[in-house]
């Protein structure tokens, strides 16, 4: 029997490329998507791309989607400074608008297309940054909605919304990675990641990124701006 396709979102950080292994690893086949929506750390999408690869994505696509037009966002704005202070209370100016709405309303149509029943986003609502779609709610409010939206559900094939990293710590997350054999080293997490793919070290995702492998036990292998942590003092 074929394995059941799987559309997995795909962003080129630590979350996805974990939920991607752990798709693998349930046996799906896996056909990853990533959006390029205008975002300032675009050293992501190459990381997606050799991501995809190592862990035998059955395809990997890219949709351009420039949210950058709209703005409102710290990554799709240049003229709003990512946050290096640390992580405060509260939406940050880093949530981009309605973003995961976006790229799981993307990852559906793909879904469709290919028929397959299954989602995979790697949302987390326990070490993350404040924004509103990564919670467990969102994602059951958006699986209701795609089986009510959908030729495949209406007529007998539900889609279903698989985001199992969502009650995890990132010392978990990077813990089931590095079980699963994940090279941690081809992400990039860092909101301002240079062109190489160099983290700042300082921005709420490295901050949270740092912190998760500090807990999990295991070495950091990020390769960080030498001068943006010595500035900082976080060296």
């Amino acid at each position: 029997m074929d394995a059941r396709r799987a559309v997995v979102l795909l962003s080129g950080g630590l979350d996805s490329a974990t939920c991607l292994a752990i798709a693998k690893s349930e046996g799906y086949a896996c056909h990853c998507l990533s959006v390029d929506y205008g975002q300032r750390h675009a050293a992501e999408l190459g990381a997606a791309r050799r991501i995809a690869a190592a862990l035998g994505a059955i395809e990997h696509r890219v949709v351009h989607l420039d949210l950058g037009q709209f703005g409102g966002s710290a990554l799709t704005d240049p003229a709003i400074a990512v946050p290096t202070a640390g992580v405060q209370p509260g939406i940050p100016v880093t949530y981009v608008p309605a973003r995961n709405t976006i790229m799981l309303a993307l990852a559906l149509g793909w879904a469709e297309i290919l028929g397959a029943q299954d989602i995979f986003v790697g949302v987390n609502a326990v070490d993350y940054s404040g924004y509103p779609d990564c919670r467990p709610a969102f994602i059951a409010a958006f699986e209701r909605m795609a089986n009510l939206a959908t030729k495949a559900a209406v007529e007998g094939h539900p889609i279903r919304i698989h985001a199992p990293l969502i009650e995890l710590s990132k010392a978990e997350i990077i813990r089931r990675g590095t079980a699963l054999g994940i090279d941690y080293a081809m992400t990039v997490s860092c909101y301002q990641a240079d062109e190489t793919g160099r983290a700042c070290g300082v921005c709420d995702s490295c901050r949270l990124r740092r912190a998760g492998f500090a807990a999990a036990g295991i070495p950091d292998p990020t390769r960080y701006d030498e001068k943006s942590l010595e500035s900082s003092g976080k060296q």
